[in-house]
C-alpha cells in the first residue's frame, strides 16, 4: 500500500465512528446486543490501527453501507439483505482450507481473527451496476493467512466459497444463480497487501447483510469479487469457473477489474453514482482500477484487460 499521509479533514465520518471505543469492546457489545458472532468477542486483539490513505471523499454513511447491498443469498432487492440476513446463524463458524497445500486445515473464526492485529482501511467500493461507496473496513491482509500455509507449486489460483444454507438464506432457494456462490483470485492478487480479509466495518463486527463474519474486500475489482460469509478456501492449478462468469460469461469475466473503458452490456463503467449523494449530483468519473492503479497495475502488465475483463 502506498505510504500516503492521512488527513483527518479528508473524511466526514459518523458520530458513532468518531466516538468508538477500542474494537475488542465493540466486539463484545455487538455479540451481546446485536446478534453478531460471540466467537469474535474472544479474540485477543489490540486497538485497530488506522492505515493511511489518499481518499478525499466523505465516507458513505453506516446506514447506507448496511442497508444498500447486493447479497443475492437473501434476495434480489438492495433492501433484502438487511431484511432477511438476521436468519443466518454465524456462531459457531469455521473456514475450511484445502487443495494444493501441504496439509488441509480448518480455522475456527476465533483463531482466524487472531492471526494478525486488525487494521482499519478506508477503501472505495465500486459496483458493476455503476454505483460506489467509501467504506472503513476492519481486517488484515489476506496474505497473512496465506503465508501461514505451505502451498504446492501447483497452487496458481485460490477459490472462495460462501455458506450454503437455504433454510437461513432464502435467496438460495431461487435459481437466479448456481449455489453456493464461488469467487476466485490469482495467487498474486490474493497475496497483494490491499486484498483484505475483513471482519468489521465502521468499528463494528460485520453485520450479517455485509458478509458476516468474514469476507474479502478487493478494492480495485468490482464488488461481486469481494465474496461474503466465507466457509471454504481452496487452492487450485487452473483458472476456476466463478459464479457470475458461469451465469453470464459475456457480461462477467474472471478478473472483474474496475475499468472505465470497458462497459458492461447493461451499465456504463465510465461514470458512477456515489451512494449518499444528492439525486441532483453529477455522476463521478470512474478511475482505472478504482483509483488503485499505482498499487496494483503491475499485476496486469502485458495483459489485455479489454479481453480479460
Amino acid at each position: 500500500m502506498a505510504n500516503k499521509k492521512f488527513l483527518a479533514s479528508e473524511i466526514t465520518a459518523e458520530k458513532i465512528y468518531h466516538e468508538r471505543r477500542n474494537f475488542l469492546k465493540k466486539l463484545g457489545l455487538a455479540s451481546a446486543t446485536l446478534g453478531f458472532s460471540p466467537a469474535l468477542s474472544f479474540a485477543n486483539m489490540a486497538d485497530v490501527k488506522k492505515i493511511p490513505h489518499n481518499i478525499k471523499d466523505n465516507l458513505t454513511s453506516f446506514k447506507d453501507v448496511t442497508s444498500y447491498n447486493n447479497f443475492y443469498e437473501f434476495g434480489l432487492q438492495k433492501s433484502s439483505p438487511k431484511a432477511n440476513a438476521h436468519k443466518m446463524k454465524i456462531d459457531p463458524w469455521a473456514v475450511e482450507i484445502s487443495g494444493e497445500i501441504e496439509k488441509n486445515k480448518t480455522y475456527a473464526l476465533e483463531d482466524l481473527v487472531k492471526l494478525a492485529s486488525l487494521e482499519e482501511r478506508i477503501y472505495r467500493l465500486r459496483c458493476v451496476e455503476g454505483w460506489s461507496m467509501v467504506i472503513p473496513w476492519v481486517g488484515f491482509s489476506l496474505s497473512v493467512l496465506l503465508k501461514k500455509l505451505t502451498l504446492s507449486s501447483r497452487a496458481k489460483y485460490v477459490v472462495f466459497e460462501t455458506l450454503y444454507r437455504p433454510n437461513e438464506m432464502e435467496g438460495q432457494k431461487s435459481r437466479v444463480l448456481d449455489w453456493p456462490y464461488i469467487e476466485a483470485l490469482r495467487i498474486d492478487e490474493a497475496m497483494h497487501p490491499l486484498t483484505l480479509l475483513c471482519f468489521g466495518v465502521y468499528g463494528k463486527v460485520l453485520p450479517n447483510q455485509n458478509g458476516a463474519p468474514v469476507r474479502l474486500v478487493i478494492p480495485w475489482k468490482y464488488g461481486f469479487k469481494s465474496i461474503k460469509s466465507i466457509v471454504k478456501i481452496k487452492f487450485v492449478e487452473t483458472m476456476p469457473q466463478t459464479t457470475w462468469a458461469l451465469s453470464s460469461p459475456k457480461e462477467y469475466g474472471f478478473y472483474a477489474n474496475v475499468n472505465p473503458t470497458v462497459d458492461h452490456p447493461r451499465w456504463t463503467q465510465a461514470t458512477e453514482r456515489r451512494i449518499g449523494d444528492s439525486i441532483l449530483a453529477k455522476r463521478r468519473k470512474t478511475e482505472f482500477l478504482n483509483g488503485y492503479a499505482d498499487e496494483v497495475g503491475y499485476l496486469y502488465s502485458g495483459l489485455d484487460l479489454k479481453k480479460n475483463f
